[in-house]
């Protein structure tokens, strides 16, 4: 039986989301968006794609709720990028009211679906979609430490002239300045990168994947990253979709089933198994103390941005 998914907000990310699923033929996609007529003609467009690829996805646009109804799983991008001159308050409330209406007519049109957010700040978000849903939270995550995880790969592969196949690494934490790539179990080939890459060197590396998002905002001077965080996306549906039990870090709850990282009742990016139920099981690693220290600092610094939610008037956090 064909899956259906909706993609709510077909910018850049949604948009090529959507290109990177239309190369499976047994999805039915659909692009959301409140701007009239550029789901419609991205939509399009990609259908007049499909012959050319030899792919039998369905791709549709729209801009109402109807053609939404009793998707498998829903992604929500939208939302606005922080502009200069605005405060970090400023832009949570604004996002958090344009989740929270998403969820809205989400839950009211596919209630049995899977959310999968990218809006930012992102595990801020997740606490947003999980009460307004009300869905149990292993159908309520995020999407940030495949993409913090890509790219700290990435960089180390460039600096070894290596193949990314090769390179096994993990970032954690929040989707944000603190979060923390796991250099002790980092390896290439099985070799420790530490042996491979002076101290120096790979610190300057761990600090490039912290701000791996501001410097591709940095050289495009108008607009954000859009084709990783969308594989990403795609990587975690394929997960699902399949049943294939992949452990990806994602933004999670952290309930009772959360591992041994010391951190309750927040959404943190950690190893998850994805499956058809959506996350199975926050996977146990083993961290250094230096890594759980910084995982604290962490969550810390989500749960600040949750309480900061609880304070707005009125609240978006009960």
């Amino acid at each position: 039986m064909r899956k259906k998914i909706t993609i709510v907000g077909a910018g850049q990310t949604g948009a090529t989301l959507a290109h990177w699923l239309a190369q499976r033929s047994d999805v039915d996609i659909v692009l959301f968006d409140i701007v009239e007529g550029m789901p419609q003609g991205k939509a399009l467009d990609l259908m007049e794609a499909m012959p050319i690829i030899g792919s039998d996805a369905k791709i549709t646009g729209t801009n109402g709720w109807d053609e939404t109804a009793d998707s498998d799983i829903v992604v929500i991008t939208s939302g606005l990028p922080r502009k200069p001159g605005m405060s970090r308050d400023d832009l949570l409330k604004i996002n958090a009211g344009i989740v929270r209406d998403v969820t809205r007519n989400v839950v009211a049109k596919s209630p049995n679906s899977i959310l999968m957010l990218l809006t930012n700040p992102l595990d801020a978000m997740c606490h947003i979609a999980l009460q307004e849903s009300g869905f149990p939270p292993e159908r309520v995550f995020g999407q940030a430490g495949i993409l913090d995880t890509a790219r700290f790969s990435a960089f180390i592969a460039m600096e070894l002239n290596a193949s990314v196949s090769d390179v096994n690494a993990y970032v954690l934490g929040g989707h944000g300045d603190d979060m923390v790539p796991l250099v002790g179990s980092t390896n290439v080939g099985g070799i420790p990168v530490s042996k491979l890459i002076p101290a120096e060197r790979l610190e300057a590396i761990v600090d490039r994947a912290r701000k791996g998002g501001g410097e591709i905002v940095a050289l495009l001077k108008t607009g954000s990253a859009f084709y990783a965080p969308s594989a990403a996306l795609a990587q975690m549906i394929d997960s699902v979709l399949n049943d294939r039990k992949r452990i990806l870090p994602c933004a999670v709850f952290t309930g009772q089933n959360a591992g041994n990282y010391g951190v309750s009742g927040l959404y943190l990016g950690l190893p998850a198994r994805l499956g058809a139920a959506g996350v199975e099981e926050v996977v146990s690693i083993d961290l250094t103390a230096n890594e759980q220290a910084a995982l604290q600092k962490s969550a810390a610094s989500v749960k600040e941005l949750v309480e900061a939610l609880k304070s707005f008037d009125p609240p978006m956090l009960s």
